[in-house]
């Protein structure tokens, strides 16, 4: 007879426990806030409590968090929203006429003149309309359709739900998704959760991380054996890995995906960090109808932008959109379905992308500061880029690729053979015992390669380049130490 308790119900399991939960949750990993960055915050509060440290403070270099790391916001950007969340401040002249205009143009767009109204589910029609001008001017005048944009939570959320419109089959038929390795890891995390096929292609360390065709033809022949390969996603400027795609590069690829009959994800939200002579953002619309109609009236192609990088750094916004190119009329609507799921996106993050979209012009109060702020963001990002490689590559065992461009450098690690058998007693991979072992003796948090991908036998770890100057300098300073008596330690 069960143990019977007040309630007359005896001990039982509960309805929701780790042998019942959703099978492919389990699978997913998020390595850029995963086990090393929740030891990070263990390690801050332990400070906070007096424990004490060879370190006074937590220097987290895991995440692409531009503010939290003291980037300053645009005033423009933060004026205009201010304005929008408190329209009483319309009244105030502490603010400029154009960020008030803006403001204005904005609220009379939003139900009610609230930016706490709900918005039409693909985002408010006035700022796709600003989105598509975007595109056609960064584009040098090919056209861009407002219809074909949709507004979204970050980029992120645009990515996961054409993933969720690519996904079906099952077993042999399986959808197949090509992401680069190294990727971002968002991109694994999703196709776990759908319970899709990750079909991973490498970038080629040797040559700056660049992308080979014959690479992405060696994949997809292989995946064909067990999957159906249906999207290839391209990360460009790359994340964790830094290079830019040359234009030649991306013709290459576009090519590919036409004759592989693929859906193409581009993920462009790195496209104002560009930071090498010689090398240029190219979006994959330009070079997609630059090609001529061959491809582009064929081609698929979903691409994404966000407000979180960049000059803006608005990650806490969660501002974002994506533009369908030759999407099946169909698909479009179950797609404008599956969005109106989740209502709409959220507003003072469709206002803040209206900004980054549709900053202050020539002509405007506003200009000159807006231009200062913006390039003085992306110069110190540029500095920062160039020191980060110098110093990695000072240091013996450590090689850096160049920073071309985004907001992080996955330099190559050569570790010890006794380092790496520690590792594996403790059932770690090498990299990331490297990356604990580094955080708990300075207080740096970076994510071991091993997170994001790499090729097998070769270790790395990714760290942003986002820490003010001086602390970047300090933080280089303080890797390079670690790793000589790492390396004296295990050798």
């Amino acid at each position: 007879k069960p143990n019977m308790t007040e309630n007359g119900f005896g001990h039982r399991e509960r309805v929701l426990n780790v042998d019942t939960i959703n099978p492919n949750v389990k699978r997913v990993e998020y390595a850029v806030r995963g086990p090393i960055v929740q030891r990070a915050m263990q390690i801050e509060k332990e400070l906070k409590e007096g424990v004490k440290k060879p370190f006074t403070e937590v220097i987290k270099a895991n995440i692409g968090d531009a503010h939290a790391m003291g980037q300053k916001p645009i005033t423009f950007f933060r004026q205009v929203i201010a304005l929008c969340v408190y329209p009483d401040l319309l009244e105030d002249d502490k603010f400029p006429e154009d960020a008030k205009n803006r403001a204005r143009r904005i609220l009379q767009a939003c139900g009610g003149g609230s930016l706490g109204a709900y918005s039409a589910s693909p985002g408010i029609e006035v700022i796709r309309q600003d989105v598509a001008k975007y595109i056609e001017k960064r584009d040098g005048g090919i056209p861009s359709n407002p219809d074909n944009i949709y507004l979204s939570t970050g980029a992120s959320d645009a990515i996961v739900t054409m993933l969720k419109l690519l996904t079906s089959g099952e077993g042999k038929t399986r959808t197949g998704v090509m992401i680069s390795i190294p990727q971002y890891p968002l991109y694994s995390a999703a196709l776990a959760e759908l319970a899709a096929v990750q079909v991973s292609y490498y970038l080629d360390e040797d040559k700056c991380w660049s992308l080979d065709v014959n690479e992405l033809r060696r994949a997809v022949k292989a995946a064909r054996e067990h999957c159906n390969p249906r999207a290839l996603c391209i990360i460009n400027p790359g994340n964790p890995t830094g290079q830019v795609q040359s234009r030649q590069c991306i013709e290459d690829v576009i090519r590919f995906a036409a004759e592989e009959h693929l859906f193409l994800m581009a993920d462009e939200v790195y496209q104002d960090n560009v930071y090498t002579e010689g090398c240029q953002f190219h979006s994959f619309k330009k070079v997609l109808f630059e090609m001529g109609s061959e491809y582009s009236s064929v081609v698929e192609l979903a691409s994404f932008h966000s407000t979180s990088k960049c000059y803006m750094g608005e990650c806490g916004f969660r501002g974002g959109y994506m533009e369908v190119i030759n999407m099946d009329p169909e698909v479009k609507l179950q797609l404008t379905k599956l969005v109106s799921v989740r209502l709409c996106p959220s507003i003072p993050g469709q206002a803040m992308l209206d900004l980054v979209v549709n900053p202050p012009q020539p002509d405007e109060p506003s200009y000159a500061t807006f231009i200062k702020e913006r390039t003085a963001n992306l110069h110190i990002l540029s500095e920062k880029a160039k020191m980060t490689e110098q110093v990695l590559n000072t240091v013996p065992g450590i090689h850096c690729n160049p920073v071309q461009g985004a907001m992080y450098t996955f330099p190559r690690l050569t570790l010890p053979e006794k380092a790496i058998n520690a590792a594996k007693e403790k059932e770690q991979a090498p990299d990331m015992f490297y990356c604990m072992k580094l955080l708990e003796e300075t207080g740096i948090c970076l994510v071991p390669g091993s997170g994001f991908g790499q090729r097998d036998g070769t270790y790395h770890f990714r760290m942003t380049i986002l820490p003010g100057t001086e602390k970047l300098k300090i933080v280089l300073e303080k890797i390079g130490e670690f790793h000589k008596l790492f390396t004296e330690e295990f050798s």
